[in-house]
């Protein structure tokens, strides 16, 4: 098959002479936005992530095979693909240890008020906390279970949490207390103590998150981001952290990077990180051989 490898995956040049001898012709294109350096006739597989939003997916008239180092589906014209029958892999599994783990490490952090404990510790100072929330006995409810919503429901099950699934598809796994189809959202939200938003970005899914939902939400609950920015719907976002929730985890966010003059900097209930959950010492290796053996499948 003849591969277009572009520099989405940080280890390309590395794997690019074993995939060549397994009989694959490669062209590299370190820069997705820069000109294909081959003849886009001639390309059968494409292993990259935004690709499709500097050349037209049209213009690779016998293109069969994607393969994306991003976990979400929302650069690529999905439609077009299965339309066309072109096979597409995500990076299912990849992500999902960091990702659950900065979710977790953010909620501890808001609900352990590390925070203050820091900045107290700046000033040397010795002050007490009598007010600090547990995890354990908490209702958590994952909107979107797939691999990394799966994760993190397992992470917070393993602290005593009741854990609740919302999912477009039915969910069979026992980390899940209890299940609700995404169309029934508005039943699991009411209960909710931690909100974990895993969704992938959809026509359907852009500002789920907004006043109305918000209002469904217990007081005091969290919010938790780690999927797309748009999801969420940040000025409604706002005004609830002013009251009706106590805090919200944000690693992604409508505009990136946050503007400098967005109230979410300053807001001491508020964890963020810029769009780098999904960082992890093991991200390499998952990658290399998820890409290496969706390869071995399809050659």
């Amino acid at each position: 098959m003849n591969i277009l490898v572009t520099g989405a995956w940080r280890e390309a040049k590395n794997y690019i002479p074993n995939i060549e001898a397994s009989g694959h012709k490669v062209c590299f294109l370190q820069n997705e936005k820069e000109s294909i350096p081959c003849d886009k006739n001639l390309v059968e597989g494409i292993i990259g992530n935004g690709i499709f939003l500097s050349h037209s997916i049209e213009s690779f008239p016998n293109l069969r095979y994607i393969q994306l180092t991003s976990a979400g589906y929302d650069r690529v014209p999905i439609d077009y693909i299965s339309a066309k029958n072109i096979k597409i892999f995500n990076a299912r599994g990849v992500y999902d240890t960091p990702i659950s783990e900065m979710v977790l490490t953010g909620v501890l952090c808001l609900y352990k008020k590390v925070g203050t404990f820091f900045a107290n510790k700046n000033k040397h100072t010795w002050e007490k906390q009598r007010s600090l929330p547990e995890i354990c006995g908490k209702n958590v409810t994952i909107l979107g279970c797939g691999s990394i919503g799966t994760k993190c429901a397992q992470k917070f099950k393993a602290f005593g949490a009741e854990i609740t699934g919302v999912d477009i598809r039915k969910i069979d796994d026992p980390v899940y207390d209890h299940v609700y189809f995404l169309e029934n959202a508005d039943e699991a939200l009411i209960n909710a103590d931690i909100v974990v938003v895993t969704l992938p970005l959809t026509d359907s899914t852009k500002w789920f998150i907004n006043k109305e939902r918000i209002e469904i939400m217990k007081p005091g609950c969290v919010l938790v981001n780690v999927s797309r920015g748009e999801i969420v719907k940040t000025d409604d976002l706002i005004a609830a952290l002013k009251g009706k929730l106590a805090g919200a985890v944000l690693d992604v966010f409508e505009n990136e990077p946050l503007e400098e003059n967005s109230p979410l900097w300053d807001m001491e209930n508020v964890f963020i990180t810029p769009h780098n959950s999904f960082i992890g010492e093991g991200n390499k290796k998952r990658l290399a051989d998820l890409i290496v053996s969706n390869l071995n499948k399809e050659g």
